[in-house]
């Protein structure tokens, strides 16, 4: 049973929390202010009692007593002495602050050589873009104070800048995405390339916040998440914008991970996906990952425009009802799913008309995926036959009241051979591999609030849902089990996340590539057909012929007696006897 999330704190309560978290600060620094010398005098006194205990451990056993008559003689003469007990104490206290003193080297108050050398750098590389010749006070200048543009920053071990607040002139102009654009290519270059920048813009206080944000954690497998029916990881993402939590499973650890939740159903806004990518970028990891989430609860229709055998382990398993690679099979699958979209539609139309609820068969969730499908938009083309995008329409323009939902991945490269009733119908779009920031917002219709890497693992990319922010995604590793590459954790993580197969109405099985070759198939009791017994051959109906004349002389044998049984017998037939030659 899930676990009820905590109430959250209020909106309109945020200011009052903020005042009494600051408050609780500046109480503690305060009282770590007057405390610090009882806090160095402790400290000193704990290292001491550790010195002493060691010195103990250390000393041999023969030589213990005469170590503890030593001491005991030191402590009888200070006691005897005219205020020896005070002096002691104080000569305690003295070695106490002396011990515990905070040795660490003192951090500097301001930035080292090289790192002022960096922040004058970029503020000469900003004077062309925050300066204007009318300006009387320029904050941006040429030779000027670069401490009154960068109020706050920071450096990571490297030496290079993690964070940086940027204040900016109020004529700057903040609202076009063009500007945004100049000054957040070159607070990256300037930076430091190969690391992924976030930028917050205030209009209101004319200021620029750079953080750099940490990798998305690339290890997070394949598993059964903690949704609700209705609720789909696509992956996840940073804790900036989103504020749910997931508990995953690391091996034998356990981490809560923020999660990209796509919510499809009657009331979703979003109900179709379009998955965008480069080859290799994880469109078909992505397919994977939903198809084993959605088997959960729903059926699922799987076309694969590619053929490499991506989906093979899911044939034949329960809930999966199609897996095509061809064009005859893609549109045989595609042509029922349409009809099968109507006549839902159909069906909850008859009832919501009568006062009804729906059909129960209605209420079960279809899954379309397809992979590549502008591969099948040539063949069709040079086959003179139906495009199987153009028997999508129906699923996409009505799938949401039936409960069937579309998922179509493919490259950017093809983007332009999807048809537009793909690119209109798909709200919820995702974004995989390396690309420019061109190319994400044409796809997403928005720019990314971070700076794209040239270089990023298989499942990384952005996703927005309708017109919701940009989140940086990074799908879970769903690898194809049947692949030699996969390694073997994810491989069984996959496994066990697979349905059982399915047997097929005739009584044959469906061969296991799983089982080792040789290994006989299981039997299904259920299915297994009962043996009919064998027939018996009929007992011979003995038959009376006259004997045929001999050509040698014999004996002739005496002729049967025929006694009439206590049960009545068939009569004998009585056949004329050929002769013989």
């Amino acid at each position: 049973m899930a676990r009820r999330p905590l109430p959250r704190i209020l909106s309109n309560g945020s200011a009052q929390l903020a005042r009494s978290r600051e408050l609780a600060r500046t109480a503690a620094d305060s009282a770590t202010d007057v405390l610090h010398p009882l806090i160095t005098i402790t400290r000193g006194l704990r290292w001491l009692a550790a010195a002493g205990r060691r010195r103990w451990t250390e000393t041999p056993k023969e030589k213990r007593g005469a170590l503890l008559f030593m001491v005991a003689s030191v402590l009888l003469v200070v006691a005897l002495l005219p205020y020896g007990p005070l002096l002691a104490a104080v000569t305690l206290m003295a070695a106490a602050a002396w011990k515990g003193r905070d040795r660490g080297p003192a951090a500097p108050d301001g930035p080292d050589e090289s790192q002022t050398e960096r922040l004058k750098v970029l503020y000469e590389a900003l004077v062309p873009y925050f300066s204007s010749a009318e300006d009387p006070e320029p904050l941006y200048a040429h030779g000027g104070a670069w401490d009154k543009a960068f109020p706050t920053y920071a450096f990571d071990g490297g030496g290079r800048i993690s964070h940086l607040v940027v204040r900016y002139p109020a004529y700057f102009t903040d609202g076009e995405a063009e500007a945004r654009a100049r000054i957040e290519h070159l607070l990256a270059a300037k930076s430091g390339r190969g690391r992924e920048y976030h930028f917050t813009w205030d209009e209101e206080d004319n200021q620029l916040t750079v953080s750099v944000l940490l990798p998305l954690p690339v290890d997070i497998a394949a598993q059964r998440f903690v949704t609700t029916p209705g609720e789909t990881v696509l992956g996840f993402t940073d804790p900036t914008q989103v504020r749910r939590t997931l508990p995953l499973t690391y091996g034998e650890q356990r981490r809560d991970v923020p999660p990209v939740v796509w919510r499809t159903g009657l009331r979703s806004t979003e109900p179709h996906l379009l998955a965008l990518g480069q080859p290799g970028s994880g469109t078909s990891t992505l397919l994977r990952s939903i198809a084993l989430q959605a088997l959960q609860h729903g059926d699922v229709v799987i076309v694969d425009g590619g053929g490499t055998g991506e989906y093979a382990c899911l044939t034949g398993r329960d809930g999966v009802l199609a897996v095509e690679c061809g064009l005859t099979g893609a549109l045989a699958s595609l042509e029922w799913a349409a009809t099968e979209t109507e006549r839902r539609v159909i069906a909850a139309n008859r009832a919501h008309q009568a006062g009804h609820p729906p059909p129960d068969d209605t209420k079960r969730p279809l899954w379309i995926l397809l992979d590549r499908p502008t591969a099948f938009t040539h063949l069709a083309a040079a086959d003179d036959r139906k495009d199987p995008q153009s028997l999508l329409q129906v699923p996409l323009r009505h799938g949401r009241p039936a409960n069937v939902t579309v998922v179509v991945a493919d490259q950017l490269d093809s983007a332009d051979a999807l048809t537009d009733a793909v690119r209109q119908h798909t709200r919820a779009r995702v974004v995989l591999g390396p690309a420019t920031a061109d190319q994400v917002e044409s796809v997403l219709g928005a720019p990314p609030h971070t700076t794209p890497v040239d270089q990023v693992p298989p499942g990384r990319g952005y996703a927005r849902l309708g017109t919701g922010p940009v989140h940086r995604l990074q799908v879970p590793a769903t690898p194809n089990p049947y692949d030699d590459a996969t390694s073997d954790a994810h491989r069984q993580a996959v496994l066990d996340l697979l349905p059982p197969r399915t047997t097929p109405a005739d009584g044959e099985t469906v061969p296991d590539p799983e089982r080792a070759q040789g290994e006989p198939e299981p039997v299904d009791p259920r299915t297994e057909p009962v043996p009919e017994p064998e027939p018996v051959a009929p007992e011979p109906v003995p038959v009376l012929t006259e004997p045929t004349e001999p050509t040698e002389p014999t004996e002739r044998k005496p002729v049967p007696v025929l006694t009439e049984p206590t049960q009545r017998k068939p009569v004998p037939v009585l056949t004329k006897p050929t002769k013989t030659s």
